[in-house]
């Protein structure tokens, strides 16, 4: 659901002058098919960037429908039924919003991401309605859950796909890798997910919201700006992944209730939360639900915060939903 473009879909790290009270260390890779950006303050260690490495590759392994031999890709083949521990802690999580946002969030969405396209093959059809109601009779997170360690499928026909939170998940395993390390200050970013920690130089780190682009390939600026610690925040947006057929275009942001891409004025939302797996997948149900209902669902929840950018008249708007 993300490209390769530095901090798609989110957030621009602002890095600024000050005293330096202590030292930044900075790094970056490659991972879950996007770029991360890594900050901690102190002394150096050369190490951190592989064991970092390391970590990520243990999530991809676990989450990832590309890799055929991932944990997910064999479960959602049927040769495994016993989650580990990390897939385990993502599916009661997915359940949890998909349940407080009345099935906006769906793990159960991978026939539909590859029917559109967006999956392993990327098909150029529009798959017909007809086709699309018969894949929605599996599509629905109450087909799963977990009894102990073992996963039920209540249909067969279920397969899983966890990219709408897998990368929050990833920015939050690294950031409990460094304070295990004991760092308390830093700042970790993936594909524009974000995870604050502490101070630099005995002040907040700083973020942006990525401005929308009229092009998947269009500029990475910053619009709103503001202080982040001890929080995550996570983006879901329309504009940069999504198909054109025949003059139409596709996002990749589908809609369980309809199986289609969802059509909405909201172009992004970033959401500001305790932990950055739940930010990501309240972020993606958000975007599903659409400006009014997914505020009525914060007013409910004071732990979280968001931003609305949309489309009203050609302007672009925004709407910030504090606590």
């Amino acid at each position: 659901m993300k490209s390769p473009i530095i901090l798609f879909l989110g957030f621009i790290l602002i890095t600024f002058a000050g005293c330096r009270q202590d030292h930044p260390n900075s790094f970056e890779g490659r991972a879950l098919g996007t770029i991360y950006h890594i900050t901690y303050m102190g002394a150096d260690d050369p190490d951190i960037p592989a064991r970092v490495d390391s970590v990520l590759q243990v999530v991809n392994a676990t989450f990832s429908v590309f890799d055929t031999n991932s944990l997910l890709s064999r479960i959602n083949r049927g040769e495994e039924t016993a989650p580990n521990t990390d897939l385990r802690h993502i599916i009661r999580t997915a359940l949890s919003v998909s349940e407080q946002t009345y099935g906006a969030f769906d793990c159960t969405c991978q026939p539909l991401i590859e029917l559109w396209g967006f999956g392993r093959e990327k098909t150029t059809t529009t798959p017909s309605p007809e086709v699309v109601d018969s894949v929605r009779q599996f599509v629905n997170y109450r087909l799963v859950g977990l009894e102990g360690d073992q996963l039920i499928k209540r249909d067969p026909r279920v397969q899983l796909n966890f990219n709408a939170i897998a990368k929050g998940f990833a920015v939050d395993k690294v950031a409990a890798f460094l304070k295990h390390l004991g760092h308390k200050d830093f700042i970790v970013e993936i594909g524009g997910e974000v995870v604050a920690s502490g101070h630099k130089n005995r002040r907040p780190w700083k973020v942006g919201i990525q401005v929308p682009t009229e092009s998947a390939d269009g500029p990475v600026e910053s619009s709103q700006q503001f202080e982040l610690t001890d929080k995550a925040v996570a983006t879901s947006g329309n504009y940069r992944n999504y198909r054109e057929r025949d003059g139409v275009r596709y996002t990749h942001i589908l809609n369980p209730a309809t199986g289609r891409p969802e059509e909405t004025n909201l172009l992004s939302v970033t959401v500001i939360a305790p932990d950055c797996t739940t930010a990501d997948a309240f972020a993606t149900a958000f975007m599903v639900l659409g400006r009014s209902q997914a505020i009525q669902i914060l007013h409910k929840h004071p732990e979280l915060e968001a931003w609305f950018i949309y489309d009203e008249n050609g302007q672009y708007k925004i709407d910030h939903i504090e606590p």
